[in-house]
């Protein structure tokens, strides 16, 4: 018998202002570890409307949703995490996007997943010195603030 497995959808924001990106902080048993506001697409919604509530309920903030910058795949067996991560695959959109209140500087989460303790905004230059998921994806957030060049299909990178 076949198992048939689903692939995932998700809707993930890049926040960027004044040389930092927002990002949410998170922690497990390893200690502080960061990821891109969004989640998972449910059934019969569109993807903007996915990065809108899941923006809302990890940023406690409405985003204006813009354009696409990055697709990425995450084949979980391939990487880091295959033991936890084995049957997962999810297609990532990465949309720029800003705060609809670009002064709020107190962002409160309204519904945070299970292993997110805030939300903090984190130097472009100083990227590479955070954990953060997916990895790969710092360097094309980097190039995007430079105004170079950058593929839109990622691949299954972590």
């Amino acid at each position: 018998m076949v198992v048939k497995r689903n692939i995932r959808n998700s809707a993930k924001a890049i926040i960027l202002k004044d040389n930092q990106i927002l990002l949410t902080k998170n922690k497990d048993n390893d200690g502080y570890f960061y990821l891109f506001p969004g989640g998972g697409q449910e059934h019969g919604e569109t993807i903007r409307d996915t990065l809108l509530r899941e923006c809302m309920e990890e940023l406690g903030e409405q985003v204006e949703v813009g354009d696409l910058l990055h697709i990425r795949e995450y084949i979980g067996k391939n990487h880091e995490f295959a033991s936890s991560h084995y049957d997962a695959h999810q297609v990532e959109f990465y949309f720029v996007c800003k705060l609809e209140v670009e002064e709020n500087n107190s962002l409160q989460p309204n519904n945070p997943d299970d292993y997110q303790v805030g939300v903090e905004w984190i130097s472009i230059s100083e990227l590479q010195e955070y954990r953060v998921y997916p990895k790969e994806i710092t360097k094309f957030i980097s190039m995007y603030v430079k105004n170079e060049k950058a593929s839109v299909y990622l691949g299954d990178v972590n």
